[in-house]
């Protein structure tokens, strides 16, 4: 961060080509620069040595000037577009910027001059103003809604709000919980293999309606073999599995049986 220095009545080097630019009454879009450099050198002279520290700005603006005077002397440069180069153009911006924002300053300065000149009272409302109230006639801001209506409304809103705050999982469907009885699900399988003796591992899964029934089947299967009721067999690796009742009937399960 600089820190603004002002020296006499100049703060800093910007300042001071604006007053030799004002004094001289120089076009500022062109600037004689070997006489401004002459007369800016002229003031840093006489300033005091022992301000080395502040007059630092100073300098490297002296020294911006004196390489801008040895570019005047140079043949003039040009750009693409044949477009002559001046090398006071990037000094001048720097100016008009710098006038600028002291124009604005001593604006805002002129601005708070003025507003402490100003009083400024707290408002007030009188009482019976602050205390009125308008009658509200809820039947004709309501018109012809009901209290239904209403409810349909408000649940209609509340559902925009989840669906908003979670918009994928609004999405989806209502789970409900499949309830299979393992038990009545052996006696079934006890059933279809007394009816039928030998069958298809694949066939008696076609028969279930949920991917549920499909697990509970092949626990079911499981446990008749673990209990002697049934044998599998299978020729090939994937092959479909055979599967053969061995009982002449069926044990009834109840649940507490396992």
């Amino acid at each position: 961060m600089s820190l603004a220095v002002k020296l006499e009545n100049f703060e800093g080097p910007l300042d001071l080509l604006l007053h030799l630019i004002d004094k001289n009454k120089i076009n500022i879009y062109d600037i004689p620069i070997a006489e401004i450099t002459e007369q800016y050198l002229d003031y840093i002279n006489e300033m005091e040595r022992k301000n080395l520290d502040i007059i630092s700005e100073f300098l490297v603006m002296a020294a911006t000037l004196l390489k801008i005077k040895s570019r005047m002397l140079l043949p003039v440069e040009k750009t693409e577009d044949e477009e002559e180069i001046d090398p006071r153009q990037e000094l001048v911006d720097r100016l008009l910027e710098y006038k600028m924002f002291k124009y604005v300053s001593e604006e805002l300065k002129d601005y708070e001059s003025d507003a402490g000149k100003s009083v400024f009272k707290e408002p007030t409302i009188p009482d019976e103003i602050a205390c009125y109230k308008e009658d509200i006639n809820v039947e004709d801001i309501l018109g012809d809604i009901t209290l239904s209506k209403l409810h349909e409304i408000f649940k209609s809103i509340v559902k925009k709000q989840v669906d908003k705050i979670d918009p994928i999982r609004s999405k989806f469907g209502k789970i409900e919980k499949e309830e299979i009885n393992f038990s009545q699900k052996l006696n079934q399988i006890q059933a279809y293999g007394l009816k039928n003796r030998k069958f298809s591992f694949r066939h008696l899964l076609s028969t279930q309606h949920s991917r549920m029934e499909v697990v509970v089947t092949f626990l079911g299967i499981l446990e008749l073999i673990k209990m002697g009721r049934i044998r599998i067999e299978q020729e090939c690796l994937f092959d479909d599995i055979s599967i053969t009742y061995l009982a002449e009937d069926i044990i009834h399960m109840e649940e507490n049986d396992f």
